[in-house]
């Protein structure tokens, strides 16, 4: 349906706007504690229409709050549906505020649903002649569709009438209730057909027609889909009446009388203003609007709304709205002559989005199968090299085209987005490409505007940012062990697959470029650290660490003897043989057969043998200390002394792993396949695994690691006198504190008080309750209350800044590290006193480590720039928490040593000074 801007009645559907709003905008507060992001997005979305509509007659109509007939006809009805989110309840009387201040017509019914309201209005246009645009993303609202009646989705840009509900679903908009009826609606409880989805339904109206004459016929449906179907009969009718919008609401006024007044211009200035939308009540202002008497008894009303919600600070995101492309021009280009005005396009625009396909997620092993471009939203190509399926098209060589695209991206000038470039960067590395270009990264953007999300693949941020939905990889490749690789696709649906990831790339990294420019502190992060990081971890990767396998075996066979030496002692102290791994097996050993008392069951109700239980039993008893230890070695075994060398590159002899941006909501990065940040330190047989990373011939490892630089962090950040002393004079700060505590000197501490205050220290950082000191040390809990309390008597500045944190974190809904990198925190005003006090914890200690994670980011960029220009023969091969790890030639060892010191501990100005302790040798272990 191609709609029109003069469609003389547009029918917005609020409640569908609110919700979408909701999940679609990252969290917003304005400086009174307002919740903000779903009014912004309401709004956005209702300008945008307003602007697009201009001439039509627009409705909005939004749920009522209590029951409706529905609740009446059936008890169950949406009885599943979660509770409102805490934070969205008091953003909907600002929204309906703001909509009758733009002068539009709001309608809420009670007993009734929006759905219904709509469709009586729709019902009364028809009637009239009048053709009418319904506004909404409900599927239910198809069956309003007729020859007068569309539905938009304005977040999709998508238009349906009866030809579209029938391409999207199926069925004809009239069948569309029998459709619902039979598939269900888990969301609201509607029963269906137990197993009958959407192809069923299809299948069943397209051959009956009706639901009746489907009903009238079931004992012609074989199989078990037959026998549901007959089971479902009873409540088949109840179902449809469920799903059927009501055309006949009784209103006050009719649809020719509900005509959009002027604005209030007044009105939605104090709204702005009071909300904090600058840029709308900059506008304004431009116009000349002045807040009247009668706009300040809006914004009283809307401070009685806020009533109850603690003060929030200033937050400056006003996101803007992503660009919505209406039609896609994709194509696929198979000879150098297509792709030179493209190349010569892309040479001369101010950005273009770049993207790979490959044949595998191994960036060392996978081979370039295409590339695809995009210069203009809603325009891309796909230029194929390397699909080799029986009866594949001509296509551009692999070798030409590595040719044809090198120079662009060894332009140092260039700027090109994509979407986790680091990997295509890796790849191309491959063929000899040395990338230069400037990056932008939409996923490592993302990152950076809320790290919090969940996700920040390509799909999901389309779903979440663009409200787009993208072809899956299995889409057009299948799944599981018969799912093909991409050069074993077809070019037809291979091309628009990669020309829609560039198009989308282009587009979320122009709205995430817009969304920074409002955070100048985030944009600060993403452009001194996150984006600068994207090619120091690409030669990091590449250059991989030097793993002997020899030493990894010899360790294996250790470790595997042990296991069996365990296994006979456990079999000895249990009186019997049983399957260690088998948590039914043990605990009818421990529990039943040893008697050992149950201290923590499952929620299953069964007694637990999780490693938390077994390390409380096994301080009395020695099966349980036995089993853990064959746990422990266990895990070793299977995790790294075993695949490790599996994970060894054949052409480079070294171990490649991934590092991770976009992972960890701190900010610090992870690692995976294999995960370089978990090998344990603490046992002999951690360390020895350590032993397996050394070096080529002639060079020699250096680890350098922060020392103590979370505490140092707490210090710079809480300003407390005694640590910043303590520091200052170099002295062991667990010893410090130890004096402190226990009012002894500092010569007089013992090393049982000296792990006390170690405890205490990196406890009151990681929020620790006293109950959980009093755990980790075997004393009382009034004794670790002591201990917390005498700390913050002797460091009252950390006591002061964790009480300052946690209430600035309830004001402005997040905390900040000390260059801007920000973590948002959904639960710190909640009702549920578990969630807020996690959150609390999370407050505090978020800010140290997301400092301690950008200091070791700054110092790789600034390591890396300087290994560039230093003339030495050293690498930077792995980085572990707060440790860097390096190769170098013995005989270059020291000026590798002095110039690595400098530029980490230089890599950030705090109040006391960061110190790195160095070590050298010829595996990580000796070096670390």
């Amino acid at each position: 349906m191609t709609a029109k801007v003069s469609t003389p009645v547009i029918l917005v559907d609020g409640s569908s706007y609110l919700f979408r709003a909701y999940h679609a905008m990252p969290p917003l507060n304005n400086s009174k504690g307002m919740p903000t992001g779903a009014i912004k997005g309401v709004v956005n979305m209702m300008r945008s229409l307003a602007k697009d509509y201009a001439d039509a007659n627009i409705v909005v109509v939004f749920d009522a709050k209590g029951p409706t007939f529905r609740n009446e006809m059936y008890a169950e009805y949406k009885a599943h549906r979660p509770p409102m989110p805490d934070d969205m309840r008091p953003q909907i009387e600002p929204i309906h505020q703001i909509i009758k201040a733009m002068g539009l017509p709001l309608l809420m019914i009670s007993g009734v649903e929006a759905d219904d309201v709509i469709g009586t209005l729709a019902a009364q246009a028809t009637a009239q002649g009048i053709d009418t645009l319904i506004s909404t993303g409900d599927k239910d609202m198809a069956q309003l569709v007729s020859p007068h009646v569309g539905l938009v989705n304005t977040m999709t840009n998508t238009y349906l009438n009866e030809e579209g509900v029938l391409g999207k679903f199926g069925v004809r908009p009239n069948q569309i209730i029998d459709y619902l009826a039979i598939v269900g609606d888990t969301a609201d409880n509607i029963p269906g057909v137990p197993g009958a989805g959407p192809k069923t339904a299809v299948k069943w109206l397209t051959q009956y027609d009706t639901l009746e004459t489907l009903m009238e016929n079931a004992h012609e449906i074989g199989g078990k889909i037959g026998e549901k179907l007959r089971n479902a009969l009873e409540f088949l009718p109840l179902s449809q009446a469920l799903t059927t919008i009501k055309l006949d609401v009784e209103l006050e006024q009719k649809l020719e009388q509900m005509v959009p007044k002027p604005a209030d211009q007044a009105a939605l200035l104090a709204l702005y203003q009071d909300l904090e939308f600058r840029s709308w009540a900059n506008a304004l202002l431009q116009d000349g609007v002045t807040a009247s008497s009668q706009s300040k008894v809006v914004t009283q009303n809307l401070g009685a709304t806020n009533a109850g919600m603690s003060g929030v600070e200033e937050t400056k995101v006003e996101a803007p709205v992503p660009a919505v492309v209406a039609t896609k021009h994709y194509s696929t280009i198979s000879t150098l002559g297509e792709l030179e005005p493209w190349l010569n396009a892309c040479r001369d625009a101010p950005v273009f989005a770049f993207d790979t396909e490959t044949t595998s997620l191994n960036y060392m092993d996978a081979q370039l199968v295409g590339i695809s471009l995009c210069i203009e939203a809603g325009t891309a190509v796909y230029v194929p090299c390397g699909h080799d399926y029986v009866g594949a098209p001509e296509q551009i060589s692999r070798p030409d085209l590595i040719a044809a695209i090198k120079p662009l991206l060894e332009d140092a000038k260039q700027v090109i987005c994509g979407q986790n470039l680091k990997y295509d960067i890796n790849v191309l590395a491959n063929y000899g490409i040395t990338w230069q270009a400037q990056v932008i990264d939409s996923m490592v953007q993302s990152y950076v505007l809320n790290s919090t999300a969940s996700r920040h693949n390509m799909d999901a941020l389309a779903q979440h940012y663009l409200f787009y939905q993208t072809v899956k990889y299995v889409d057009i490749a299948g799944k599981g062990v018969k799912q093909l690789t991409f050069n074993q696709i077809d070019i037809e649906q291979a091309g628009p697959y990669a020309a829609e990831d560039a198009d989308v790339t282009l587009r979320l990294a122009q709205y995430f470029s817009e969304c920074l420019a409002f955070e100048p502190a985030l944009a600060a992060v993403y452009d001194t650290i996150e984006r600068p990081l994207v090619t120091v971890l690409s030669r990091m990767e590449r250059t991989g660490a030097l793993v002997d396998a020899k030493v990894l075996g010899e360790q294996s066979q250790v470790i595997g003897k042990r296991l069996i030496e365990l296994e006979r002692e456990a079999y000895e102290l249990a009186g019997e043989v049983f399957n260690l791994s088998s948590t039914q097996q043990l605990g009818a050993i421990l529990y039943e057969k040893l008697g050992i008392p149950v201290t923590k069951k499952t929620p299953k109700g069964k007694p637990s043998t999780a490693e938390a239980v077994l390390q409380e039993l096994a301080q009395d008893y020695e099966l349980p200390k036995l089993l853990l230890e064959y746990r422990s070695l266990s895990k070793l075994k299977s995790t790294y002394t075993d695949k490790l060398p599996l994970e060894i590159n054949r052409a480079t002899g070294r171990i490649h792993t991934s590092y991770h941006q976009a992972v960890a909501a701190t900010g610090r990065l992870s690692s995976s396949d294999p995960n370089l940040q978990n090998i344990p330190i603490r046992s002999s047989e951690g360390r020895q695994i350590r032993q397996a990373f050394v070096v080529p011939k002639g060079q020699v490892m250096v680890a350098a690691d922060y020392s103590q630089i979370e505490l140092r962090i707490m210090a710079h950040l809480s300003k407390d006198e005694g640590l910043l002393n303590a520091f200052a004079a170099g002295q062991d700060v667990h010893k410090a504190t130890a004096a402190e505590v226990f009012g002894v000197t500092v010569d007089q501490v013992t090393s049982d008080q000296r792990r006390s205050a170690k405890a205490i220290n990196f406890g009151l950082i990681y929020g620790m309750s006293a109950f959980g000191l009093a755990k980790q040390l075997g004393i009382s809990r009034a004794q670790s209350q002591d201990y917390i309390g005498r700390y913050f008597t002797r460091y009252p500045g950390v006591q002061e800044y964790m009480d300052e944190t946690k209430a600035k974190a309830a004001k402005q809904g997040y905390v900040e590290t000390l260059f801007g990198r920000r973590l948002y925190l959904p639960d710190i005003n909640a009702s549920n006193g578990i969630a807020r006090q996690a959150s609390e914890r999370t407050a505090i200690n978020a800010p140290m480590q997301g400092t301690a994670a950008d200091i070791i980011k700054r110092a790789m960029i600034k390591v890396d720039e300087w290994l560039a220009s230093s003339g030495l023969n050293a690498r930077m091969t792995m980085q572990v928490h707060d440790e860097l790890i390096f190769e170098v030639d013995a005989a270059q060892v020291d000026a590798l040593v002095a110039g690595v010191k400098s530029a980490m501990e230089g890599a950030a100005d705090l109040l006391v000074p960061l110190i790195v302790d160095v070590g050298v040798g010829d595996n990580w272990d000796q070096a670390h």
